[in-house]
């Protein structure tokens, strides 16, 4: 008997056809309404971040502790962007499925990604500009804002080859947490999903391009508050240090996201439905893709 109310979650198969409907979507938005979920989505991660540093600044957790507690805290980031609706660069790495099934073309998906890119960063920036201004760093006694800045100036010493293979590892847990998410029919399901992979990549440490847009620019505006005397700065992180660290993280969630999951899974679950498509085509009977569907979904 057929199931009545659909309290099932999907399948990966049909995991992997959500993925590339929203792909096809995602690739095809106005200019303006992309831009601006966008910097939406630069906000809401940069809103998990601001959420982790403060968990993290409190001396009396233990190493364990802090990092876990951190990562969950820090899940709020995509679970904004999933359940309230944004365009995350990590999470739009999936469109490489859609890519390859030919349903966008190469110059869709490059648009897709520079002017998701650009808005996260906008978005992130903006939020640390705030985040500087409001003086939430004096919180407890300025420990927050002490952090904020030994974590910026530690993410901008990192070397090159470290950056790219955490950003790789990164990305995977992201790109899954967004793959787990499609599979959900509830806010509640969707939820669930994020939280176990989204808190181990931070716990683990690993580089998130987007995170980083707002952490080292956070650490730079309250490094140069502490120079005024605002803070006892203890490092210096940099405009210069922010580029070498954001280079070699986003080629490395590139690769993690776009490679590692998004082809994988279209090799595993699409390839063989690419190849069917391509013979309709040729009889002259494909279908038009819908032009509605989910946005904003990571």
């Amino acid at each position: 008997m057929p199931e009545l109310f659909g309290f099932d979650c999907y399948s990966p198969q049909q995991i992997a056809e959500r993925v590339e409907s929203v792909g096809r979507t995602k690739a095809n938005l106005p200019l303006l309404s992309m831009a601006a979920l966008g910097v939406l989505a630069g906000g809401f991660i940069g809103l998990g971040g601001l959420y982790y540093t403060l968990v993290i600044s409190d001396p009396a957790l233990s190493f364990a502790a802090a990092r876990l507690l951190g990562g969950l805290a820090f899940s709020l980031g995509l679970i904004l962007v999933v359940v309230a609706g944004a365009e995350l660069f990590t999470g739009n790495n999936l469109l490489v499925m859609a890519w390859v099934s030919r349903q966008i073309s190469t110059r869709r998906l490059l648009r897709n990604f520079a002017i998701v890119y650009l808005a996260n960063l906008l978005g992130a920036i903006g939020l640390a500009v705030l985040v500087a201004l409001s003086g939430h760093g004096k919180t407890v006694g300025s420990a927050v804002g002490q952090t904020a800045i030994s974590l910026a100036a530690t993410k901008c010493a990192l070397p090159f080859a470290e950056a790219f293979f955490k950003g790789i590892l990164c990305n995977v847990l992201v790109c899954l947490a967004v793959w787990l998410a499609m599979a959900g029919r509830s806010v509640t399901d969707k939820i669930l999903a994020i939280i176990f992979p989204i808190s181990a990549f931070v716990a683990a440490g690993f580089e998130h391009s987007v995170a980083n847009m707002y952490f080292i620019p956070l650490g730079i505006f309250l490094n140069d508050l502490a120079a005024s005397g605002t803070f006892a700065a203890s490092a210096a992180p940099s405009w210069v240090g922010f580029a070498r660290n954001l280079v070699p993280v986003t080629l490395g969630n590139l690769v993690g996201g776009a490679g590692m999951v998004g082809l994988m899974y279209w090799i595993i679950y699409r390839r063989g439905e690419g190849l069917k498509g391509d013979q309709k085509k040729a009889r002259g009977t494909i279908t038009r893709p819908d032009r509605y569907g989910e946005v904003g979904s990571g």
